[in-house]
């Protein structure tokens, strides 16, 4: 019976020693070794033997780790109380400065954040402050980067979650923008109906062109169509009057049929309501012909031949006859 308890603490003591002697550290772990309280070496992960109750190990997650830092009240350069938190990712590079060069990485990391952020904060304006979110996030990364190197650590990023002014604040911005949108829109619509009324002035300005290039153009071939018009008639006149000339020439008149046409012109201008003749200015060639006339009345031959009786005599020859008479005396008696 005594013998079976010594063994069952025999197996026990083994059990403690393989326990205290064997550790095993997962990919994303390392640790650093003690020996009686001094610091022996860093074992990377897998099996690690250690001298049990002379040796311990503290154990370092590698992994990349997220610090929320509480909201706190930040006062702007101009004045104004905002409240900011933000998120800080980071991840242990060296085992050894992470246990040893900072008893709590998490409060040292959440108050240094605080305290760079109403830094980086209170420099900048309300306005800045809404707008530059990338720009604090840089800054504070590299402030934190640069202090927690000595822990053993780097900060990987830094994401700003809120930046909230105060309520009349954000009342007051809220009507800012509303105006500035409506400034916009009427800025638009203002140039919007500018753009339509250039472009509508430039429509009738080309339609007004285009229609006195028509009528400019219509007008031309209307000038064209009369001056052929007027040259095709004065053409034919000019023919005609080249044919008759030709025609009268080549039919060599004699006086006797000349003066016959002569008074058939006469009859003409005589058959009317008018009182007065006007004869020619040309009295000499006048005189001339009602000579011939006068002779062809005169001939006895044709008298006997076309003897007319008085009944049958035309009034209106008589007329003229009288009227050529009384004209040919008084032409005389200025000629003379």
């Amino acid at each position: 019976m005594d013998y079976l308890i010594i063994v069952i603490i025999l197996i026990l003591i083994v059990f403690v020693l393989a326990f205290k002697s064997v550790k095993i550290l997962r990919p994303y772990e390392k640790a650093v070794v003690e020996r009686f309280g001094k610091y022996q070496r860093t074992v990377e992960s897998g099996l690690v033997f250690l001298i049990p109750f002379i040796e311990s190990i503290r154990k370092v997650d590698l992994r990349e780790q997220v610090v929320d830092v509480p909201p706190q009240e930040v006062i702007t350069k101009d004045n104004t109380v905002v409240i900011v938190d933000c998120v800080i990712f980071y991840e242990v590079t060296d085992p050894f400065n992470a246990v040893y060069n900072v008893v709590n990485f998490y409060q040292a990391i959440t108050k240094l954040a605080q305290t760079n952020l109403r830094n980086i904060i209170g420099d900048l304006e309300l306005d800045q402050t809404l707008t530059s979110r990338e720009m604090i996030n840089t800054h504070l990364r590299e402030v934190l980067d640069e202090a927690t190197d000595k822990w053993g650590t780097r900060v990987v990023r830094v994401e700003i979650q809120r930046i909230e002014p105060p309520k009349d604040i954000v009342d007051a911005m809220s009507k800012q923008m509303k105006a500035e949108r409506m400034k916009r829109a009427a800025i638009l619509e203002a140039e919007g109906y500018k753009q339509s009324e250039i472009k509508r002035a430039e429509g009738d300005k080309q339609a007004a062109i285009l229609e006195a290039e028509g009528q400019a153009e219509a007008i031309k071939k209307v000038a064209d169509a009369q001056k052929y018009e007027e040259i095709a008639i004065a053409e034919g006149q000019a023919e005609a009057t080249v044919d008759v000339y030709d025609a009268i020439h080549k039919g060599n008149p004699t006086n006797d049929l000349i003066a016959i046409k002569y008074l058939e012109a006469l009859e003409k201008v005589a058959d009317g309501n008018s009182t007065k003749i006007f004869l020619p200015a040309e009295m000499s060639g006048i005189l001339g012909s009602i000579g011939g006339i006068a002779e062809l009345f005169n001939d006895k031959d044709i008298n006997k031949k076309e003897k007319i009786s008085k009944k049958d005599k035309d009034p209106k020859i008589d007329r003229i006859m009288k009227k050529v008479e009384e004209q040919s005396k008084k032409a005389k008696k200025s000629m003379d």
